[in-house]
């Protein structure tokens, strides 16, 4: 198969598709959670495909304690193996001696400096390790998501292959999705919230409000993006460098404890 027939198989794909030829094709095979709602269909699915899905996230610094606690309770109820990423101490103490440690309400710019030594940083010394990461981006969620391909190669990661299962689905397709499973989702969505990040840069909507404005609100109409997901050209797509790998677990068998399954 080519790969532009591959994109194209995949893209007519649904989700749990998508995330099973990605864990047959790659050794090394990283879900990048947020444990946003996105997030924990993913983790849900994967734990239907392999036994323990590598889940990564990023301790901020600044996240809400809502998100703490709601992170060791979702490692209570699926078998993943988390690994929780921090920031380099030293590049926070170099940004926050320069600039105070609410310089992501002076300029644009020093706000993507903030995501960039939090988020970005971290995320890219961590994904050294890996062959292709998921994610659960949506292409309804911004503009600069509208065009994002199923897979492709990611040259912000050293074109390992960057997989986005959902980027299909409506908010309402994930919600159902939740609800149909019986999955607990994170308590801020009950107090307003519709899309989840550091404490200090996310608020409430109201009704009628796009789901991201309640991230970086001062900034008015600017691109609700932290630069972890810079918009990749639809024909980029990877050459998979990983090599086929061995299914983990019996087709239509649930790797989720009895629990879990629906």
């Amino acid at each position: 198969m080519s790969a532009l027939e591959l994109l194209e198989d995949l893209s007519d794909a649904d989700a749990e598709e998508i995330l099973a030829w990605a864990y047959r094709t790659f050794p090394r095979v990283a879900l990048v959670a947020s444990f946003q709602a996105e997030a924990m269909v993913l983790i849900d699915m994967a734990c239907r495909i392999v036994p323990e899905p590598e889940v990564l996230t990023l301790d901020t610094g600044r996240l809400h304690e809502e998100t703490h606690r709601y992170i060791e309770q979702i490692r209570s109820e699926y078998p993943i193996r988390l690994r929780i990423l921090s920031p380099d101490a030293a590049e926070v103490e170099a940004m926050t001696g320069r600039n105070g440690n609410m310089q992501f309400r002076q300029s644009i710019a020093l706000r993507n400096e903030c995501c960039a030594v939090r988020k970005v940083n971290p995320l890219a010394a961590a994904l050294r390790d890996y062959d292709a990461w998921i994610t659960g981006l949506r292409r309804e969620q911004t503009p600069t998501r509208a065009e994002t391909p199923v897979v492709a190669e990611d040259p912000g990661h050293g074109n390992i292959t960057k997989i986005v299962p959902l980027a299909a689905w409506s908010r309402s397709d994930v919600w159902d999705y939740l609800a149909g499973h019986g999955i607990s989702h994170h308590p801020l969505y009950d107090l307003g919230y519709t899309s989840i990040g550091c404490a200090p840069c996310t608020r409430a909507t109201s009704p009628g409000e796009d789901e991201r404005a309640g991230r970086w609100w001062w900034e008015g109409d600017s691109e609700k993006e932290c630069l972890l997901h810079p918009p990749i050209d639809a024909g980029g797509l990877s050459a998979l460098r990983g090599r086929r790998v061995s299914v983990l677990t019996e087709p239509g068998r649930s790797a989720l404890p009895t629990s879990r399954r629906q």
